[in-house]
């Protein structure tokens, strides 16, 4: 692509806001700008919003797909002062301010990066390569099709050990993302798998290994909830290992740093998150974790017009001196808030205003009935069905679109009833 193309937007006599990444973040401060005196830009690399939340659904064929994907396009019809392109921005210039994307450059006049964060394997390039991540609905669905293939190839292998490595999981990090994948999987393993696949010894054969480098897991919770959701995860027959990391991966043997090994063909990687800062930046803005330095008003570090929102950001405040979690809640606060001080007091020349993280609560869930809650204000946690419950009406409103949410309702509602969900389906691309 020629450097000197431009993406096909429209010149404006208003300023100029482009919005890179259309996650949680980014997507909260398009909504609350499509009736700002602004020119809007929504850059993704998909043309659609991702509920990350519920990704493990999809790869433990809980859900479809669609039911957790919204179209940006059907989300914002009929507003005119929003642009969106699909593409993926490959370099940034903070000093002509612009972008450039396959599709051609854009100019802009403030840039907010909302690219999120990757899976993060700690430099070690072997887990990299054989390691299953899923941090979006393609992954899910990639995993979705390993766990299912791996079943059908099982019944027609007849040496135990062989069967061992297909069938049994080891899932690596015991955050809230492993936790649920476990929890998924064990009642997957106790209500479904039998009923498929009467010829394998489901119970005795299949095997759910949940590895953490920790001495608890749901680390970022309270103990309270963490002990519950490790009891939860022992009731469903999860193996649980404490205190362990994962070196090495070759494909068909689990290595450990204590020098213990497990046979599998099937590594998830759930033990990390770094952020996706645009390349181009000045090497003195990236801080901890692969994250963009901003101060309190999302302004990164040394740039003039540049900011920074939810997991790529890291912002140091008095109730979080090591930065905020990289969590939703933290990503859509501050695309609301960011978009409030473009929208009100940047067009009036007021004085901006701090950001300050208000703290909803946290929780998982480890399966049907099971989940932990953990409220800071007045402090409170508690688990078992009615967190569970909460878990699911929380999640299900926070889902876009009526379709979806109503989608999702009645396969959660089918699934409760039944525990056999009919979307164990093996689809993946026509091969050339």
């Amino acid at each position: 692509m020629d450097p000197t193309t431009k993406i096909n937007i429209p010149e404006s006599p208003l300023e100029r806001i482009v919005i890179v990444g259309g996650g949680f973040g980014g997507l909260q401060m398009a909504r609350k700008l499509v009736k700002a005196e602004y020119q809007v830009v929504l850059i993704d690399r998909n043309n659609y919003h991702q509920f990350q939340p519920l990704f493990y659904q999809v790869a433990m064929a809980g859900l479809e797909p669609s039911s957790i994907v919204f179209p940006f396009r059907k989300l914002f019809q009929g507003r005119d002062n929003i642009f969106i392109r699909m593409a993926e921005v490959t370099h940034v210039d903070p000093v002509a301010k612009q972008l450039q994307t396959p599709l051609g450059h854009c100019n802009y006049d403030h840039l907010i990066i909302a690219t999120g964060a990757d899976t993060n394997y700690y430099g070690n390039e072997e887990l990299e390569r054989q390691t299953l991540p899923m941090k979006s609905v393609v992954e899910a669905l990639q995993l979705r099709n390993a766990i299912l293939d791996d079943y059908e190839d099982a019944l027609t292998t007849p040496g135990y050990d062989d069967r061992q490595e297909l069938v049994d999981v080891v899932i690596v990090g015991g955050g809230a993302t492993g936790v649920e994948l476990a929890g998924s999987l064990a009642e997957m393993k106790t209500h479904v798998l039998p009923k498929d696949y009467p010829e394998l010894h489901v119970e005795e054969e299949f095997d759910i290994y949940l590895i953490q480098s920790g001495d608890v897991i749901l680390k970022g919770m309270s103990a309270n909830s963490s002990e519950k959701a490790l009891k939860y995860l022992e009731e469903l027959g999860v193996k649980v290992i404490l205190n362990s990391r994962v070196t090495a991966f070759d494909g068909r043997l689990v290595s450990l740093d204590d020098g213990r090994t497990i046979a599998s063909q099937k590594v998830i990687w759930a033990a990390g998150i770094k952020g996706m800062p645009l390349p181009g930046l000045p090497p003195d803005t990236i801080t901890y974790g692969n994250r963009l330095a901003v101060d309190r008003f999302h302004r990164v570090r040394g740039m003039d017009g540049i900011y920074a929102i939810g997991d790529v950001a890291y912002m140091e405040e008095p109730d979080f001196p090591k930065g905020h979690p990289q969590v939703a809640q933290v990503a859509i606060q501050m695309g609301e808030h960011l978009a409030k001080n473009l929208r009100y007091r940047h067009a009036r020349g007021e004085s901006w205003e701090p950001f300050h993280y208000h703290d909803k609560g946290s929780m998982a869930t480890i399966g049907r009935g099971r989940a932990v809650v953990d409220i800071p204000k007045p402090e409170f946690h508690f688990g078992g069905v009615m967190a569970w419950l909460v878990w699911l009406f929380v999640h299900l409103f926070a889902i876009l679109g009526t379709r979806n949410k109503l989608f999702v309702f009645l396969n959660w509602l089918y699934n409760y009833i039944n525990y056999n969900q009919s979307l164990r389906l093996i689809i993946r691309p026509r091969s050339k």
